[in-house]
């Protein structure tokens, strides 16, 4: 035990001993909610730790985790082989540069897992469809009844069920606008539609 306390506050490992203390205080107060996972950033691609479209701080901790213990490992071994003086120091020096290359080589490594692992984008919510116009497909609309096409920004559709508050005529071909979206009827509600109403399309 004492063999590995000395090498972690030695060089080269003293220098990630004292950024993974940092890291864990970090992750020590994002867990209790004083600070946020994505303080630094967030979401930086292309980074130049090489974990772009996941968290700088993930990719940081990464980086200090993995040179720590490498490092550690690396120096407990160097102390064994008896080396010392400049040859020691050498070595010293080659397990801090093998530290760093380890680290950054899995960190990039690791990243391209979660990017893989975890979506781009959150997924699609029926909450997008809100403010977009819609194609009626049934011969009516009523507080009760009701189905409309709606086209995604992506560009894809879907058949979804509408209803309207109001009187007024809502038919089959006909344009309406979703305005908003009940959770417990699982339904959005539809007004009609005029194009020429609609500020953006003057000119």
């Amino acid at each position: 035990m004492t063999e590995f306390v000395s090498a972690a506050l030695g060089f080269p490992a003293a220098l990630f001993s004292a950024a993974l203390i940092v890291v864990v205080v970090f992750w020590l107060l994002v867990l209790v909610g004083a600070a946020e996972h994505n303080t630094f950033n967030g979401d930086v691609h292309g980074h130049v730790l090489g974990g772009g479209g996941v968290p700088v701080s993930v990719a940081v901790s990464l980086l200090t985790g993995i040179s720590w213990f490498v490092s550690l490992t690396g120096s407990v071994l160097v102390r064994r082989s008896g080396a010392s003086g400049a040859a020691g120091a050498a070595l010293d020096a080659g397990v801090l540069a093998v530290a760093l290359l380890c680290g950054w080589l899995l960190t990039r490594f690791i990243a391209g897992l979660l990017r893989r692992a975890l979506p781009d984008h959150p997924p699609p919510s029926r909450l997008d469809f809100v403010g977009l116009t819609c194609t009626i497909r049934t011969g009516s609309v009523s507080v009760d009844f009701g189905q409309a096409e709606v086209a995604a920004t992506d560009g894809s559709t879907a058949l979804v069920q509408v209803r309207q508050s109001g009187t007024e005529p809502l038919r089959l071909g006909s344009t309406g606008l979703l305005y908003a979206f009940d959770d417990d009827g699982e339904f959005f509600w539809v007004a009609p539609y005029d194009a020429a109403l609609d500020p953006r399309t003057r000119t």
